[in-house]
């Protein structure tokens, strides 16, 4: 129960820590072309993690485990982030978080085979729940247009994101949480380079037109980056990688919460019905069972 627990909270926080990403990203995009600011997020991530890691004297690994290291940096972190980029941009904003946020239903299905994680009838119970939540929270958008190679990328960026979760899972056994995400994150900025190079050369970088576009880069990197991706990894550890992945319905949510504060942005009675939603399937797949109650 108390793993449960501390699970949920670091989920819970790593999600409503990328909700927040949203308001700041979108400000500091107008200055740091996408891909640019993907691989400034992980270099400040990554410097971060390696002081932290080495204080900690957690830095150690078996060679023959980089491999995994740098499959998860490069399966979650590039090619699922960088396909999502791709995909929203190809598509329209609604397409874009209605199909990456679905990660929840693929990591639940992998995870049976992968991790021989079970598939109860309260999981999928919350998981239903949980993506109707979605729904009502971010709407349809039938008038836009939609690409289908955006569609496409999304599907992508949805399914490696969930097989993100599950290959920390296994990599959990062998290593910290906080060894697993430092070596994913530098794997990440080394796959994320060659790209920002060729961005570079078609968009002009202003990283220092004013206070707020560093600042915000600053709080992609550490905040964004380096604590919620080690807080997610810690969740996953701790929880069933099908259940937690389900905490990722927090981000809608908290970006529509924050886009109301901050960009005055309107919230509907839609919103406030697929929040309920999402809530009650999270407490489904958490609510102890009568077994556990005396553990």
């Amino acid at each position: 129960m108390n793993r449960r627990f501390w699970g949920a909270l670091s989920l819970s926080l790593a999600a409503s820590i990328w909700g927040s990403l949203y308001v700041v990203s979108k400000y500091v995009m107008d200055f740091v072309p996408p891909f640019t600011l993907l691989w400034l997020r992980y270099l400040i991530a990554g410097v971060v993690l390696v002081v932290v890691m080495v204080l900690c004297r957690q830095h150690k690994i078996k060679r023959q485990d980089l491999l995994l290291l740098a499959w998860i940096g490069f399966i979650g972190y590039f090619v699922s982030i960088g396909t999502q980029f791709l995909g929203t941009k190809l598509s329209d904003a609604h397409t874009g978080a209605l199909i990456t946020t679905s990660s929840p239903v693929f990591t639940v299905l992998l995870a049976r085979p992968l991790l021989q994680e079970s598939l109860n009838a309260r999981k999928l119970a919350a998981l239903f729940l949980a993506m109707l939540g979605i729904v009502m929270v971010i709407g349809l958008n039938p008038g836009g247009e939609k690409s289908w190679q955006g569609s496409l990328l999304l599907l992508i960026a949805a399914i490696t994101w969930a097989l993100l979760s599950i290959y920390v899972k296994k990599a959990s056994t062998r290593y910290s949480t906080l060894t697993i995400t430092t070596y994913a994150v530098l794997s990440a900025a080394v796959f994320t380079t060659p790209v920002a190079i060729v961005e570079m050369h078609f968009y002009e970088v202003r990283m220092f037109a004013s206070s707020l576009v560093w600042l915000g880069t600053l709080y992609i990197g550490i905040i964004s980056t380096a604590i919620a991706l080690f807080l997610w990894n810690k969740g996953i550890d701790l929880m069933d990688a099908g259940v937690g992945s389900l905490f990722m319905c927090f981000q809608p949510v908290v970006g529509s919460i924050l886009g109301w504060l901050w960009l005055n942005e309107h919230l509907s009675m839609s919103f406030v019905a697929g929040a309920a939603l999402i809530m009650a399937g999270l407490v489904i797949v958490n609510w102890p069972r009568p077994e556990q109650t005396y553990n």
